[in-house]
């Protein structure tokens, strides 16, 4: 009973998106393909500890979820060619039981997701939710809105899907640029969430990162002409070289400009920085994700130099923010600025953004304290610092903010 409730939490986290994209290729149903794929769990969970793990857990639970949406249609009486569809879809999962793997749909339901006749504000999420399997409430601290709202946004967006019959390709070459934004931001935001938590308990997390890797590299070889898709792995791949020295070895968080560059991924420095040379060889303008990369390949450097270039991390932001003033490129200019100009300037330029985008924002209360603290203002910087606490979601960087505090 063990192995088998093991083996179904295991493909639950590691499988959930590659089985959803599949069955929702099939059906061009988003949301029934998650509900028949829930039932299939839920069926795992009753006969795999009494008949013995399956040979091919995941091609057993597609074929259970396709004999549930057939299941569901002979309910509807939907017409016949439905039927037939899923019937075919039910003897292909019956052959996939002796393949290697089956075809992973993933990259192509991102598409799909991105499609104009959807909300652009709500692409990323119903990717992040679709394709990797996150809930409502751990999607919504990403987009800074509430769990309730982000949740109504998904299901009106699946709705779309399924009523306006959007087509379930990668589109053609003309509509690629208009879809590739929201695309790439959601491996970003995937990548993030699941690198926030990825040292901690939780395994899921690790593997988020890793799926947002692949991802990167699996659209790179499909746009391999796109600077922006290669800017994207670049910063990934800056980002994984550090993977190892973002803690001690008893668990404590350690900021970027404490970590020890001996500790840093060179083959993956490398790689990340042949990605961003051949993002710049495309001799158009650079993007978001390429200036981005252009940032961490400045703070990779140190493993070189011993030195950080505050210059150039300011000059690369202030060039993010003109093209996306996001919340986050707000706050990594301002902490530069007071790297390069000492923290008053700094501190001028976070007073600048709005205090509502800001008041649960955990990175803009940390780095307000840190300048705060620079300053010499110690009352208003403690002050920073217990709001940045109480914002912590992991518990290590809570230890980290707690000590800094002190």
């Amino acid at each position: 009973m063990h192995e088998a409730h093991q083996t179904i939490e295991h493909v639950a986290r590691t499988a959930y998106g590659r089985l959803v994209a599949y069955l929702s290729s099939r059906t061009r149903d988003v949301a029934a393909a998650e509900d028949a794929l829930g039932e299939a769990l839920l069926e795992a969970l009753a006969a795999w500890p009494k008949s013995g793990v399956p040979d091919k857990p995941e091609a057993w639970l597609l074929k259970a979820a396709g004999h549930r949406l057939l299941d569901h249609q002979r309910h509807l009486r939907t017409r016949e060619r439905h039927a037939q569809a899923l019937r075919s879809m039910v003897a292909e999962a019956s052959a996939l039981e002796g393949a290697d793997e089956y075809p992973d749909e993933r990259l192509r339901l991102f598409f799909v997701c991105a499609h104009p006749a959807i909300d652009v504000a709500v692409h990323a999420p119903l990717m992040l939710q679709v394709v990797l399997g996150l809930d409502a409430a751990r999607i919504a601290p990403a987009f800074l809105v509430s769990p309730a709202t982000m949740s109504q946004r998904l299901v009106r967006a699946k709705t779309k899907i399924r009523e306006a019959g959007i087509a379930f390709s990668v589109p053609e070459e003309h509509e690629l640029p208009q879809r590739l934004a929201s695309v790439l931001e959601a491996i970003y935001a995937a990548y993030g969430l699941g690198w926030d938590g990825g040292q901690g308990p939780d395994a899921s997390a690790r593997d988020l990162a890793e799926e947002a890797v692949w991802l990167a590299r699996v659209l790179v070889r499909r746009m391999p002409d796109e600077p922006e898709a290669r800017g994207l792995l670049a910063l990934l791949l800056f980002c994984e070289s550090r993977q190892q020295a973002r803690r001690t070895e008893p668990g404590d968080y350690v900021p970027l400009s404490e970590q020890d560059p001996a500790r840093w991924s060179e083959a993956l420095i490398r790689e990340a920085e042949l990605e961003l040379a051949t993002a710049a060889r495309s001799g158009r303008p650079h993007g978001r994700f390429q200036l981005e990369a252009a940032i961490q390949s400045v703070h990779a450097d140190r493993r070189r130099t011993g030195r950080t270039d505050w210059q150039a991390v300011a000059l690369f932001y202030e060039h993010i923010v003109c093209l996306a003033p996001t919340l986050a490129a707000r706050i990594g200019h301002a902490v530069a600025i007071g790297e390069v100009q000492g923290p008053e300037a700094g501190l001028r330029l976070l007073d600048r953004i709005e205090r509502a985008s800001t008041a649960s924002h955990q990175p803009f209360w940390a780095a307000r304290a840190h300048l705060l603290a620079r300053q010499g203002r110690s009352d208003e910087a403690a002050q920073a610092y217990d709001l940045a606490i109480g914002l912590a979601r992991e518990e290590s960087v809570r230890r980290f903010l707690m000590q800094r505090r002190g």
